[in-house]
């Protein structure tokens, strides 16, 4: 037909919702192409007609030129036979066949849209619902795919003329921008008292009133309600830690600009880069000595600050009406899930908050937000969850049957798997209360709906009282597998890094069910994907009082002191009446499970040097013995030699104790500990480098979020010329073990 050509084009990956269709028919009529674009349940599909290099430009420029939201994985093009159409259009979706299209995760608003909400004569002006194909609002609100007005939370607000002429306008940045919306027919924004009763006046306005007066706001954002105070108004962070009943675990703060930020805090490049992606999360950032408007009360003790950048324009209306920094933290009661419902919120929060800032747009799941730091320049997810979820972690083994990975008792994610595709879920949270295991079980069919995912296999993890396990035992029809703990934390961080191993698995965290029934939790494994053999591990000591000696670190301290017997009656350490009863626990076996833990070493160390005897949050001990070490000392305590793969840690508690009755100051105590354990490390990695001649070595855990122990342990083994693989897409922590259990369940699924 006159040397015209024609192709039909498949586009897969993050392409529904981000604006593809739009830019697709923005290109094919600049190029003078003729043909059709739309959405389906597996992507994008295209066809064009035109000259033949028109046509080979078109298809090339699919992937570069891409809008700043999509993310395209790939793009499959085959001849067709010409039909001689004249014009481009975007067709209607198809809602036929198996769901393979991918979901974009929710945006933080673009500068275009900022733009019109700071202009007065512009329509949107002020409006706290602005978006664009750009930004905006994505997997919070939709129900199902393909992405479309329809299936999502705004189905019940019509568009008006205006809107609806842009959203049919191809040359109009919102052209077919299912959220697109204003004044005269978008969701409506609310300040409620605390009994619900709507209060006079402009809610931004009023609200920022609330927080200038010192009480406490709740804020509707992307992914739930957040809790807000005036961060620098110590009585009103401390009202709220009372009411919140959190007592001590630090607050995220949200400041207006990336220059208000940097009166606050030190930046580097990544971790600028981090703050203002579009994903928003919270980075964690070294206070500037002498900062003295955020109240002690926002983050107690801790150098360290949680700080993230307005992502809805609500918050950037508010934020411009506050003077301040404020307090932005989780919408929940301490353990519970973050209320994303009015109704619920309004019930569970009437006790805690003074004021509602709310509005009438639905929330389909509730995502808290993400918190990342940087390490060596890239980022380091502490939780994935808004901003990063539902978009899949991409790997390059193909599994053989769709998997359901159901994740740990902390920290919980879950994880569904097809093809070569990953779907990490939002932060569920702890899986210890009715609400969260709920959370937990409709997250899981939302996902497996949404990505159309039929579970042959469901991986789960071996400890038998995790609920977790529970429901994965409780299915009917699918095949099980169960995934030691540490072994999904080294597979994780393989699979972080698109590696199958075998390696040198260090994985050091809190608790983990062993193979043989204990506890682990310091664990030397040879793994690969499939498989893992223990080579090494810490010492076993005593748990006195089981699960109580996570709460209380000083019977940690006990049992450490008896093994390495150093529990005098002359002690210069810190005591406790109830050390006699607890010392008789240990030294009878009564209720005292043996554990290899790390995270439990930490917590011996820090009661010895009188960091702290109780905690209130995971990790708190630790934490707060890593923010204690001076940096600047070199020394590093010695472990003696393993005894049939038990490496005596309590060595380093030993070296603690004549340091603490030496008189040497507790940073410096605490710096030679984190020094020795990088050093027992680097030590065992190199008898296992003998024994097996592998040169890889994997750091996993919840421990190697500790960032000095991290360092020290990198720089000492690559010294000794080990490459390390540490963790990136997904967090070290238990937030990162469904994605480990899925990939261990393709891999043996692939040896079948």
């Amino acid at each position: 037909m006159n040397g015209r050509v024609r192709v039909r084009v498949r586009v897969q990956g993050v392409v529904q919702g981000v604006g593809f269709r739009p830019f697709v028919h923005s290109l094919a009529t600049r190029l003078g192409l003729a043909g059709h674009v739309g959405n389906d349940l597996h992507g994008v599909f295209i066809e064009v007609e035109g000259t033949e290099e028109a046509v080979e430009l078109f298809v090339a420029s699919l992937r570069p030129q891409a809008p700043p939201l999509a993310v395209v994985e790939d793009v499959a093009a085959v001849p067709v036979e010409p039909l001689g159409d004249t014009g481009f259009h975007i067709v209607a979706s198809s809602s036929a066949g198996h769901r393979e299209a991918l979901v974009s995760a929710d945006s933080a608003t673009c500068d275009d849209c900022l733009r019109e909400l700071s202009d007065p004569g512009d329509r949107r002006f002020g409006y706290p619902f602005v978006n664009c194909t750009n930004c905006g609002p994505r997997f919070t609100i939709v129900r199902d795919v393909p992405y479309d007005r329809p299936l999502t939370t705004m189905a019940g607000f019509a568009m008006c003329a205006a809107c609806a002429a842009e959203y049919g306008d191809t040359a109009d940045r919102r052209f077919h921008a299912q959220p697109v919306c204003c004044r005269a027919c978008g969701p409506t924004l609310a300040l409620l008292d605390a009994s619900g009763a709507p209060r006079g006046g402009d809610p931004v306005e009023e609200a920022a009133a609330v927080l200038a007066r010192g009480e406490v706001l709740a804020v509707k954002g992307l992914g739930g309600y957040h809790l807000a105070v005036d961060a620098t108004d110590e009585d009103a962070a401390l009202a709220l830690r009372k009411r919140k009943l959190r007592e001590d675990k630090p607050f995220a703060v949200m400041v207006a600009t990336v220059d208000h930020a940097r009166e606050l805090v030190t930046l580097d490049d990544t971790e600028a880069e981090l703050l203002t992606s579009r994903r928003r999360p919270i980075v964690l950032l070294r206070l500037r000595s002498g900062t003295g408007p955020i109240a002690p009360a926002v983050a107690p003790g801790n150098p360290r600050l949680g700080l993230m950048l307005p992502y809805t324009p609500l918050h950037h209306l508010l934020l411009r009406r506050c003077a301040t920094p404020i307090v932005l933290t989780s919408g929940n009661v301490s353990d519970e899930p973050i209320a994303h419902q009015d109704d619920d919120a309004l019930r569970r929060l009437s006790g805690i908050a003074d004021a509602f800032l709310t509005h009438d747009r639905p929330i389909h799941v509730r995502t808290d937000d993400s918190v990342v730091r940087a390490f060596r320049g890239r980022p380091m997810l502490v939780r994935r969850s808004r901003g990063y979820a539902p978009e899949p972690l991409a790997v390059p083994w193909e599994f053989p049957r769709p998997v359901l990975a159901c994740g740990a008792e902390l920290k919980n994610t879950f994880s569904v798997a097809k093809q070569r595709h990953v779907f990490v879920s939002h932060h569920i949270g702890d899986l210890e209360n009715y609400e969260t295991l709920k959370s937990f079980t409709s997250g899981v069919e939302h996902f497996r709906k949404l990505f159309d995912v039929r579970p042959a296999i469901v991986a789960h993890d071996l400890h038998p009282e995790y609920l977790s396990t529970k429901y994965a035992r409780e299915l009917t029809g699918v095949e099980l597998t169960g995934v030691q703990h540490h072994h999904a934390h080294i597979a994780s961080c393989l699979a972080d890094n698109t590696e199958t191993g075998p390696v040198i698995g260090v994985a050091f965290d809190g608790l983990g069910y062993g193979t043989d029934g204990t506890l682990w939790g310091g664990e030397f494994l040879v793994a690969g994907l499939a498989d893992f053999e223990r080579a090494a591990h810490l010492a076993p000591v005593p748990m006195p009082g089981g699960a109580a000696a996570i709460r209380q670190p000083w019977r940690m301290a006990v049992s450490h002191l008896i093994a390495c017997g150093e529990l005098a009656e002359d002690e210069v350490l810190r005591r406790n009446p109830s050390w006699p009863e607890v010392a008789q626990l240990v030294e009878h076996g009564l209720n005292s499970p043996l554990t290899s833990s790390a995270g439990r070493l930490f917590d011996a160390v820090a009661a010895i040097l009188g960091v702290r005897d109780m905690v209130s949050y995971e990790g708190q001990a630790a934490i707060e013995l890593e923010q204690l070490a001076d940096r600047h000392e070199p020394g590093a305590y010695r472990t003696g030699d393993p005894r049939g793969g038990a490496i005596p840690a309590t060595d380093l508690v030993r070296a603690a104790v004549h340091d603490v009755r030496a008189g040497v100051r507790p940073p410096v105590v605490s710096a030679r500990f984190h020094n020795g354990l990088a050093r027992l490390v680097t030590e065992a990695c190199e008898r296992i480098r003998l024994s097996t001649g592998l040169h890889a070595v994997a750091l996993s855990g919840g421990v190697f979020q500790n960032m000095l122990l991290l360092e020290r342990t990198v720089a000492r083994l690559e010294s000794r010329g080990f490459r390390t693989l540490t963790h990136s897409r997904v967090p070290a922590n238990d937030g990162g073990i469904s994605f480990g259990q899925a990939v261990v369940a393709g891999a043996r699924d692939r040896l079948r």
